[in-house]
C-alpha cells in the first residue's frame, strides 16, 4: 500500500468537518490482477431522504521541485482512477484534492485551467492552516 501523501490528515478532517464521513481509507479499486488505492472515500447524506453522495479523493500536495511534474503524476493518477471507477460502473465521484495555494498558484494559470477543461478535473480545494475546503469544482 502506498504511502499516505503529506496532506492526507488535513483533507480527512477538512471533509468531516464539511460534513462528510470517510468510508475508506484508503479505498482500494482492483482490476484484473492489480490494484490501485484512491487516498479516501467518502460519503455524503442528502437532505429530504434523497439518498447519498459518494466520493473517491485523491490527495496531491504539490511539495516536489517541480508544479508541473507534479501536475503530469496527478493527472495521470486522476485519469487512470477515473476510467477504472468508469468501468467498474461505480457511483463514486471522483476529486483530486489540491491546497488553496497550488490552486492559487498552478490551476489558476492557463496550463491548469487547460487542464481542468479538456480532462474535466473535478477539484476540492481545502485551507492547509484551517483544515476545511474552501471549494468545489466539478
Amino acid at each position: 500500500m502506498p504511502a499516505k501523501d503529506f496532506y492526507h490528515d488535513t483533507v480527512r478532517t477538512a471533509l468531516e468537518k464539511d460534513g462528510w464521513t470517510i468510508t475508506e481509507d484508503p479505498l482500494t479499486l482492483s482490476i484484473g490482477s492489480r490494484s490501485v488505492y484512491i487516498d479516501l472515500g467518502a460519503r455524503k447524506l442528502l437532505a429530504a431522504n434523497k439518498g447519498e453522495l459518494q466520493i473517491a479523493v485523491e490527495i496531491k500536495s504539490f511539495i516536489g521541485n517541480s508544479p508541473v511534474r507534479e501536475l503530469e503524476t496527478a493527472l495521470g493518477q486522476y485519469l487512470l482512477y477515473s476510467q477504472i471507477l468508469e468501468e467498474q460502473k461505480s457511483h463514486r465521484v471522483l476529486y483530486l484534492a489540491i491546497s488553496q495555494t497550488i490552486y492559487m498558484d498552478l490551476f489558476s494559470e492557463a496550463i491548469g485551467e487547460l487542464i481542468i477543461r479538456k480532462n474535466h478535473l473535478n477539484l476540492v480545494v481545502f485551507n492547509i492552516q484551517n483544515k476545511e475546503i474552501t471549494k468545489w469544482i466539478t
